[in-house]
C-alpha cells in the first residue's frame, strides 16, 4: 500500500466510498444526503492542509485521510484528521497506515497535539485503533449523536499529544 497526496484525479475514486459511509450514517456527523460538490469542498484539502489516500498495488484508492489545524488562531498548535476506508477494503490496515501518517505530518507540521472532536462511540473499531496510537478521550458528549439504528449514542473527544516537549 502506497500513501500519497490526494489528486484531483483521486476524487472519482474517493466519492463513491465517502458517499456510502456518510449515507449510512452511522460513523460521521456529515449529512446522510451530502451533495458531492459540498463533499469535494470541505474533503480535498489544500496546502498548508493535506489530503491522501491510500492505494492498492494495482492503483485501487483503498481509503482517504485529510488533516488539517483543529482550531485557528491561538489554538492552531493542536492537529486534527479524518478519515475514511472503503469497507470493500476495511480489516486490512489501511485506517492503521492512514493513522500513522496523519500522526507523522503533523510532529513534521510542529503540531503539539491532535484532537478529533466528534468520535462516534459507538464506532468501536476506531476508537479501538485511535487508543492504539496513544489518543485517550478527552471529553464526552452524552447522546450527542443520533445514530440511525442505536438511537442517541455519545460522542467521544479524543486527544493524543505530539512531540518531545508534550509528552508523546
Amino acid at each position: 500500500m502506497l500513501i500519497r497526496d490526494a489528486t484531483e484525479a483521486d476524487w472519482p475514486r474517493i466519492w463513491p466510498f465517502l458517499r456510502e459511509i456518510c449515507a449510512a450514517g452511522e460513523t460521521f456527523s456529515y449529512p446522510v444526503d451530502l451533495p458531492e460538490e459540498r463533499a469535494r469542498e470541505f474533503w480535498m484539502l489544500a496546502a498548508p492542509n493535506r489530503t491522501v489516500v491510500a492505494v492498492g498495488d494495482d492503483g485501487t484508492v483503498l481509503g482517504t485521510a485529510k488533516m488539517n489545524a483543529n482550531q485557528m488562531g491561538n489554538a492552531a498548535h493542536i492537529a486534527s484528521a479524518s478519515y475514511m476506508v472503503d469497507p470493500a477494503h476495511s480489516g486490512r490496515g489501511v485506517g492503521r497506515a492512514l493513522v500513522d501518517e496523519t500522526l507523522a505530518w503533523a510532529e513534521q507540521q510542529g503540531f503539539r497535539g491532535m484532537q478529533f472532536n466528534a468520535v462516534v462511540a459507538t464506532n468501536t473499531n476506531a476508537v479501538a485503533l485511535y487508543e492504539s496510537v496513544g489518543f485517550r478521550v478527552a471529553g464526552t458528549i452524552p447522546g450527542g449523536f443520533r445514530h440511525p439504528a442505536k438511537g442517541y449514542v455519545d460522542l467521544l473527544i479524543m486527544f493524543r499529544p505530539i512531540g518531545a516537549d508534550t509528552g508523546a
